[in-house]
């Protein structure tokens, strides 16, 4: 399973080598590809992506589907656990609604932060071997809380039944089935393109993102792949934490998942348990090749423990500690921090409320998790009397002598005048 290392018998650069991820696809083939596809939609629109959806996507249906009718087309109890999750969703990203602020800076002028909703946003939701309806939930409900006016959801032909139910839970009523490169060129380059882009996908999406970028439409963040780091403590259940690092490796193959245990013994019992329970998967095969990726470190002190985490900065931190909320005040990077045994991972990819889309790749050192206000922009005002004017003109004019820049000056002085 896990291969077992003692932090203490290596070297700092040992050390440093442990903790860096597998290298994801970034080839100049993948950037020609995908350069290639954004410059054929821009020039030819509709019948490239009908042509990239037949060759690339391997589906000719309608590209725009109807959403009314899918909440019929699944199972009542998951529709109710559906319900549940945008219950959650909904009133965790409500409390993060921003207040605006007005401050006299001093007499005379006044100045304000607002706050508006993007107008028209792209979500790309991926295919692949499994249907995350959660990822439509978890970008689409804090989007419309905002109160973005236009979403557009993008994800690979046919569209499964439950990607449709959770987009009509979220209040969109058509979906573009459409994945790939070529999906985020429709959102980019279409007759109405979006403002920002959203969602993860596979290394072509990845690249189509930070291609359009370039040319002015926002993206959330950068995506890798999914990662888990668990530190745990001797008195940790090693079933639940063998369950947890399964939890995040079988999203993928490029998936890394990382135990930090001051106790020998934890590890090897988790090693056990992950055997025990990988058998028991049935996506086994894609489990055990992320395995291969990841290791079980085992350290002597706390504080190597908050060392290691906060070097590697996760994507989810999972704490299967006895003094998890002791230590929280000291884990500075982290996507999202799971605390305690009965917290796991599950609950925040799906339902707790909080959203699971997160910084990978150590981005979490920069990036924070997806919120309420990666969906609205902010911007200030300022209104000054003459009389404020006034009383700052001496300062305005120093600093604009001082850069050079008479115009700036100008602006100043010519409303100080007394001329007619």
């Amino acid at each position: 399973m896990l291969t077992i290392i003692d932090w203490a018998a290596l070297g700092a650069k040992e050390q440093q080598n442990l903790l860096t991820r597998p290298a994801q696809k970034d080839s100049a083939a993948i950037r020609g590809i995908v350069s290639d596809i954004l410059a054929a939609v821009r020039a030819e629109g509709d019948a490239a992506l009908s042509r990239y959806a037949s060759t690339l996507d391997n589906y000719d249906g309608s590209r725009w589907v109807a959403t009314k009718d899918a909440l019929a087309s699944i199972k009542p109890e998951l529709r109710v656990a559906m319900e549940q999750a945008v219950a959650n969703i909904s009133r965790f990203h409500e409390a993060q609604r921003p207040q605006a602020i007005t401050v006299e800076t001093q007499p005379g002028i006044l100045c304000e932060q607002r706050w508006q909703a993007l107008e028209r946003i792209g979500i790309y939701v991926p295919g692949g071997s499994a249907p995350l309806p959660s990822s439509v939930l978890m970008q689409a409900i804090p989007a419309r809380i905002a109160g973005v006016e236009e979403i557009i959801l993008a994800t690979p032909g046919p569209v499964p039944d439950v990607i449709l139910a959770a987009a009509a839970l979220a209040g969109i009523p058509q979906v573009l089935a459409l994945g790939g490169a070529q999906a985020i060129a429709a959102m980019a380059y279409g007759d109405k393109p979006v403002v920002k882009i959203f969602g993860p996908g596979n290394a072509y999406v990845t690249e189509a993102k930070r291609q359009v970028a370039l040319d002015g439409i926002a993206i959330d963040m950068p995506a890798g792949p999914s990662e888990v780091m668990v530190l745990a403590d001797a008195n940790a259940n090693p079933r639940f934490v063998a369950a947890d690092l399964l939890s995040q490796a079988e999203h993928g193959p490029d998936s890394q998942v990382v135990l930090v245990t001051t106790s020998q013994a934890l590890a090897e019992a988790v090693n056990k348990a992950l055997a025990e329970l990988t058998a028991t998967l049935s996506r086994q095969a894609i489990t055990l090749k992320a395995l291969d990726n990841s290791r079980t470190l085992v350290v002597k002190t706390e504080a190597e423990l908050v060392a290691i985490s906060n070097s590697y900065a996760p994507e989810h931190l999972i704490l299967q500690l006895d003094n998890a909320q002791q230590l929280l005040g000291r884990l500075k990077n982290a996507g999202s921090i799971f605390v305690g045994a009965y917290s796991p991972e599950s609950a925040g990819d799906y339902a707790s409320g909080t959203n699971h889309v997160l910084p990978t790749y150590g981005l979490a050192k920069s990036y924070s998790s997806l919120g309420l206000l990666d969906f609205m922009r902010r911007y200030t005002v300022q209104t000054l009397s003459k009389a404020g004017l006034e009383t700052l003109a001496p300062t305005l004019i120093a600093l604009a002598d001082a850069e050079g820049l008479d115009a700036h000056r100008l602006a100043v002085t010519v409303r100080l005048e007394n001329k007619a």
